[in-house]
């Protein structure tokens, strides 16, 4: 049996959280969830996700800054998610594997996972 694909889900808003993680239990990925950027990278080291799901705006340490320091060292595919269409272009510059306007589809979510993790490997 292969092993499940584990996604880390990073947003600040606790409903957001919640129905995103049930969905893709429910699709098939294992799923850790954090409210925090910092937390984010200390769980992009101990939990090795297949994927990352980063809300840019958050208190502390944004999505933006979270994704600018994992670029340093990792190409870890990276959707990034925005309710401010205007973090679109800053998220690509950074090295964001895709971008989504808050509110979004989560069936197209999950679809664009699919393809970055199949394409992967």
């Amino acid at each position: 049996m292969p092993t499940k694909k584990k996604i880390l889900l990073v947003d600040d808003e606790p409903g957001i959280l919640k129905v995103l993680s049930i969905k893709l239990r429910v699709s098939g990925y294992d799923v850790v969830t954090t409210a925090g950027g910092q937390e984010a990278l200390d769980l992009i080291d101990s939990a090795s996700p297949d994927i990352v799901l980063l809300d840019v705006i958050m208190p502390g340490v944004d999505g933006l800054e979270v994704l600018r320091k994992l670029r340093v060292n990792s190409r870890l595919p990276v959707f990034v998610f925005s309710a401010s269409s205007e973090n679109a272009q800053k998220a690509m510059s950074l090295g964001a594997d895709g971008f989504l306007a808050k509110p979004f589809d989560v069936d197209d979510l999950v679809k664009r996972i699919v393809m970055v993790l199949d394409h992967k490997g």
